[in-house]
């Protein structure tokens, strides 16, 4: 029987952060799945049974930001944790659905690592 690594969505819309944070994921040894806006996170999501976290930025154009498309995964897809990151809000200026946490960037990746493992085991 072969083991399947757990499925983690990252959404960025800076090229160059999304591929760091899809190398982080991967170098942790889950498999990355990869968005550039909430539009192509949300077709993804539509199309697989598999994501159990969410990793997205805030900040995000055109259209859906994160904390939008935070809620609207809650809504629509209830057990899929969620990890939001930013460098222009703050902790205090971001309301979490349930199941999911905030990290000001930037961030220190064995702390959304970890957060990870924890919220998806």
């Amino acid at each position: 029987m072969v083991a399947t690594r757990q499925v983690i969505l990252v959404v960025e819309d800076e090229p160059l952060l999304r591929l760091a944070a899809v190398d982080m994921v991967e170098d942790a040894g889950f498999e990355a799945v990869s968005a550039a806006n909430a539009a192509q996170a949300i077709s993804i999501l539509e199309n697989r049974n598999d994501i159990r976290l969410v990793f997205s930025d805030i900040d995000m154009l055109p259209g859906m930001d994160g904390i939008k498309l935070a809620a609207y995964i809650r809504d629509r897809w209830p057990p899929i944790a969620i990890i939001l990151t930013s460098g222009i809000y703050a902790s205090t200026d971001v309301t979490l659905p349930p199941n999911s946490l905030f990290f000001s960037k930037p961030y220190v990746e064995r702390d959304i690592l970890r957060a990870a493992r924890r919220m998806i085991a």
